[in-house]
């Protein structure tokens, strides 16, 4: 299974856990960010890709530069709990690829509790992603990093 977590890209005003954190937009500059990381992951997701999108405009502004169908999904909101978000993905036995949009700190937590690294140790940059593949080596599931990239590097 692909797993790709691509963080929102850069949106107006503070963080907040305010309701009025989920009207959030993108910036100029987040817009930007967000049309470069697209169009550099169009041609590379796997045809058949679920995509996952937290309803924070933000997210959505993110994602509608790929031009794909998404399902808005409550569980990547920020002020949901990890085992929320382990079951929407349901990782590692779907097989069908999966990109999420979503927030920090949430989405490096799940890269680390996925990949074995402390918690807290993966922060993702805005408009960033990773991705990540599961695979069966010698019997064992292993997690390898298939990609790691910032929108500053396309």
């Amino acid at each position: 299974m692909d797993l790709i977590v691509w963080r929102h890209a850069e949106a107006d005003g503070q963080h907040s856990n305010s309701p009025d954190d989920v009207l959030r937009s993108l910036t100029p500059h987040g817009h930007h960010q967000a049309e470069r990381m697209a169009a550099w992951l169009e041609p590379r997701l796997p045809s058949g890709t679920r995509i996952l999108v937290s309803p924070a405009l933000r997210c959505e502004g993110t994602v509608a530069y790929l031009g794909r169908k998404y399902k808005l999904c409550d569980e990547l909101l920020p002020s949901r709990a990890m085992p929320d978000l382990l079951q929407l993905i349901s990782w590692p036995d779907r097989q069908t690829p999966t990109l999420l949009v979503g927030h920090q700190p949430a989405l490096g937590e799940l890269i680390a509790q996925l990949t074995g690294m402390p918690p807290n140790e993966v922060s993702l940059r805005k408009g960033g992603l990773w991705w990540l593949r599961g695979r069966q080596r010698e019997g064992r599931f292993q997690t390898v990093t298939h990609c790691v990239i910032g929108p500053d590097l396309i």
